[in-house]
């Protein structure tokens, strides 16, 4: 009776029907995805394996890089010495060895062990075998230029140098980490003994170590370096320059004490004189390292040679 009585009162007013909307189901509640796990930290890459150029009468002129393929053995590194003339035989053992074993690869060479250390590189990129590290001691006038595949390029020459002076220049489509230095102010320098500085020797050590650290990359942040050294100045080898914005207040003096870069440097890879006044928002190219030094200062120049500079 009480169900026939419930319909005739929805019969006789449908609207009391309306009156009462259907309540809404709860909103399910979202099931909550458990969080990804961690990422495995990266794997340092394996050791690099150093491929070490002497110039021309090597045995002779060229015994800087004896010695720091000794340096680089002692510390754990496959460092071997080879004349320039057997340059592609080695090349080419460079190429089968990577593809073998891959390994980040370092060319070292003084003079036309510098050369060949270029030559190198060029016949790597036509096989799309990246090499890690270049660098170059006063080599040849002749050189070629960096390709794209090298990923980090040193030149230390000697302009004024009839041996060597090769001011050598990256390919349009390089994109990697690019330094050059030229020593022709310091008179302590000359051709022969640039390669057997032992201050040199030690950032190379540096570099090298911290190569299987850092991932391969070409930071598109990098800005290429160029640098005529002040006479009597010690070699700091910085890997490529950043671009960094000026603040309020900012001075070259500060900028250059706040990155620890003598102050010469802000000058001549800026193209501004050491006293220039600045604006904030516009940026400063400020020389890096490929990792932090420490504070030590570099060691000295080699002792000069007797003779003139060649």
């Amino acid at each position: 009776m009480l169900v026939l009585a419930a319909v005739g009162l929805l019969a006789l007013n449908p609207g009391l029907a309306a009156a009462s909307p259907r309540q809404p189901k709860p909103a399910a509640i979202p099931a909550v995805a458990p969080p990804p796990p961690p990422a495995p930290p990266a794997e340092p890459l394996p050791p690099p394996k150093i491929y070490l150029f002497r110039g021309a009468m090597g045995p002779i002129f060229s015994t800087g890089m004896d010695r720091l393929s000794e340096k680089l053995t002692q510390a754990g590194f496959s460092a071997d010495v080879y004349e320039f003339t057997i340059c592609r035989l080695i090349g080419s053992r460079v190429i089968s060895s990577y593809r073998d074993n891959p390994a980040p690869i370092v060319l070292i060479g003084h003079s036309m062990g510098g050369l060949c250390s270029v030559l190198i590189s060029e016949m790597a990129a036509k096989e799309n075998v990246p090499i890690s590290l270049v660098i170059t001691i006063d080599p040849a006038h002749a050189t070629g230029e960096v390709p794209a595949n090298v990923e980090r390029f040193i030149n230390i020459f000697l302009s004024d140098s009839v041996l060597g002076g090769g001011d050598v220049v990256a390919k349009p489509d390089f994109r990697g980490h690019y330094a050059s230095y030229d020593l022709q102010q310091n008179a302590r320098v000359s051709h022969v003994n640039i390669e057997k500085s032992d201050d040199i020797h030690r950032q190379i050590l540096d570099m090298v170590t911290q190569l299987p650290r850092i991932s391969t990359q070409t930071q598109a942040d990098a800005v290429p370096l160029r640098y005529v050294v002040p006479a009597n100045t010690l070699v700091e080898l910085w890997d490529s320059g950043v671009r960094v914005p000026v603040r309020t207040g900012d001075t070259m003096e500060s900028i250059a004490a706040a990155n620890r870069v003598p102050l010469w440097t802000l000058a001549q890879s800026n193209s501004l004189a050491e006293n220039a006044p600045l604006t904030p928002g516009q940026s400063i190219i400020v020389p890096r390292h490929l990792v932090p030094l420490e504070p030590a200062a570099a060691a000295a120049m080699p002792a000069p040679v007797p003779s003139g500079r060649k």
